[in-house]
């Protein structure tokens, strides 16, 4: 009996179901996932930036490249934003030049925090794991910004284990529902909805585009 330590198998079976549903409901960002990442790509992005990719998000790079940003509709690039609070995962390339940005441009930033996702368009807010294995949070989610610490997700936490998180994301989709926390709270301002034959995610309360918000199973 195999015992799935780092969550790889249940990363993968949870991206798959959200890989199903966007070729089902969202074509228009299922189009803009790009081929996996090679393991020589995977490699020179771990001996660049000095950091080992932790075993969720290397797998999740050999299933798909990132999100073609650059390929999104120019009226309509908010449908790369496939991710909670709308931002695209990067190509393992764009993780790499994010990362040093980071870590030798800006101040008091950690190494180790590997910047996987930003808001389509713009270099202010992001996801990062966390590559540190000496730390509690290794493997985990959190948020960065230009203009704030980065910080694991959801705060006051260890963070987000990735698996978990993308089971959730897959939950929400299948179930057409907002994001639920570990601990149960709702993330009100961060539900996904349908635009322009893509997926976004938005804040139904302030809705600044003329998107579908889902509201129950499709």
């Amino acid at each position: 009996m195999t015992v799935d330590a780092d969550g790889v198998e249940r990363l993968v079976m949870a991206w798959g179901r959200i890989d199903t549903w966007l070729q089902a409901y969202a074509p228009v960002s299922a189009a803009l996932l790009r081929p996996p990442a090679d393991e020589a790509a995977l490699v020179a992005a771990e001996q660049v930036m000095g950091v080992e990719l932790p075993a969720g998000l290397a797998a999740w790079y050999r299933i798909h490249d990132g999100v073609d940003e650059d390929a999104a509709p120019d009226d309509a690039v908010e449908v790369a934003g496939i991710l909670p609070a709308g931002m695209a995962m990067l190509p393992l390339d764009w993780l790499v030049r994010e990362y040093l940005t980071h870590t030798q441009e800006w101040e008091g930033r950690e190494e180790g925090l590997l910047p996987f996702a930003r808001t389509p368009g713009d270099v202010w807010y992001g996801w990062y794991v966390d590559a540190r294995k000496s730390e509690t949070t290794y493997g985990n989610l959190g948020r960065w910004a230009v203009d704030e610490a980065d910080t694991p997700f959801p705060g006051f936490s260890d963070g987000w284990p990735l698996p978990d998180w993308l089971s959730e994301i897959a939950a929400v989709l299948e179930q057409g529902r907002s994001m639920r926390r570990p601990d149960g709270t709702e993330e009100k301002g961060s539900r996904p909805a349908l635009y322009r034959g893509g997926l976004t995610w938005v804040d139904p309360r302030v809705l600044r585009i003329n998107a579908v918000v889902l509201d129950g199973p499709r």
